[in-house]
């Protein structure tokens, strides 16, 4: 399934933010930037993942129904942390204090990325036969 490809390939990308120079805006800002790409393949992953096993929230394009939809689905969903990560995803466009930018940066990092890694090998367990 090339959304899986695509989600898995970018989160390898991601990863790497650990590893770069956090103290540096740019940087900052790249992890960002990287982070909303990553949460709207999640979700798009996520609303054709819902259409497989034929649920109608699908159709609706709404991340947030889709996030809820899935975790009916997915037990190994933090319903809490993706609808933080929903929320901190509408608001990076509109960070421009470097407190914040660096305290998004810190969750990417601590919670957001482990979840994304869950989704990964969760969705490549369960769906093996289709990807």
């Amino acid at each position: 399934m090339k959304k899986f490809d695509n989600y898995s390939s970018a989160l390898e990308t991601l990863k790497q933010a650990k590893d770069q120079d956090l103290e540096n805006e740019f940087v900052q800002h790249g992890i960002i930037s990287k982070f909303s790409l990553q949460f709207d393949r999640s979700w798009k992953l996520m609303k054709e993942l819902l259409k497989y096993e034929g649920d109608k929230t699908a159709a609706t394009g709404s991340p947030r129904e889709i996030i809820k939809a899935a975790y009916a689905y997915y037990d190994w969903m933090d319903e809490d942390v993706w609808l933080q990560m929903l929320r901190d995803r509408n608001g990076a466009a509109h960070i421009y204090d470097a407190a914040l930018a660096e305290r998004l940066v810190a969750t990417i990092i601590d919670r957001y990325i482990p979840e994304f890694e869950r989704m990964d090998s969760n969705v490549a367990a369960c769906y093996a036969d289709i990807l």
